[in-house]
């Protein structure tokens, strides 16, 4: 469908009056997750930058929020963090950079079941549904898409930090070239994440649908 069919379809603009709602929040928390556990290891850096923030437009990207309007998965500001801050500089890292993915996780699971309830209950309407259906889509692409080793996704700092000194090449190669590596691939082979994502949610319904 091209664009001007879309901005002239009723359901277009349905649709994304319930789907914004879900990205914005699904976006605040992953990063307010960030931002909370990177200063419970120690750092105030997030703090100090005003990312300690439920707050969305503390953690927009204009890029990234585009690229999860239109492909469903994408990025916010990344948060500014000092490790050597840190208590523990290399769990620090590891668990600031999970922090985000693991509250899309949880945020995904939690959509899912307040869906299945709300639907057995007969309390779901069209809106809710495109609502709890866009925070389970998105947050697991969230997840899934930002432990991708590309800056600026939260994988570059785990690779960084796990790889073999040995193999520091390949972390310094995919700091420099990763972020052009990621928009490449989505220019040849298209929204090739929603191909991954699909299945797990189909399945992840089907385990809801026997267990609610």
């Amino acid at each position: 469908m091209s664009l001007i069919s879309n901005l002239t379809n009723p359901s277009f603009w349905f649709s994304l009056i319930w789907t914004v709602p879900a990205l914005l929040i699904s976006i605040t928390v992953h990063e307010f997750a960030h931002a909370y556990v990177a200063v419970k290891q120690g750092d105030p850096t997030p703090e100090r930058y005003g990312r300690l923030s439920l707050n969305p437009l503390d953690h927009l990207d204009p890029i990234g929020t585009l690229m999860l309007l239109i492909f469903r998965f994408g990025w916010a500001k990344p948060v500014p963090i000092n490790p050597l801050n840190f208590t523990h500089r290399k769990s620090g890292i590891v668990w600031t950079s999970l922090a985000g993915p693991i509250s899309n996780i949880l945020l995904m699971i939690l959509s899912m079941l307040l869906y299945f309830v709300l639907f057995r209950i007969h309390w779901i309407n069209d809106g809710l549904q495109t609502f709890f259906i866009a925070m389970i889509y998105i947050n697991l692409a969230l997840a899934l898409f930002n432990l991708l080793p590309f800056p600026p996704l939260d994988g570059s700092r785990l690779i960084t930090i796990l790889i073999p000194q040995k193999y520091s090449h390949i972390s310094d190669f995919l700091e420099r070239y990763g972020f052009l590596l990621l928009i490449g691939s989505l220019l040849v082979f298209g929204n090739w994440m929603a191909y991954l994502i699909q299945p797990i949610i189909n399945q992840l319904f089907n385990w809801f649908s026997m267990l609610v």
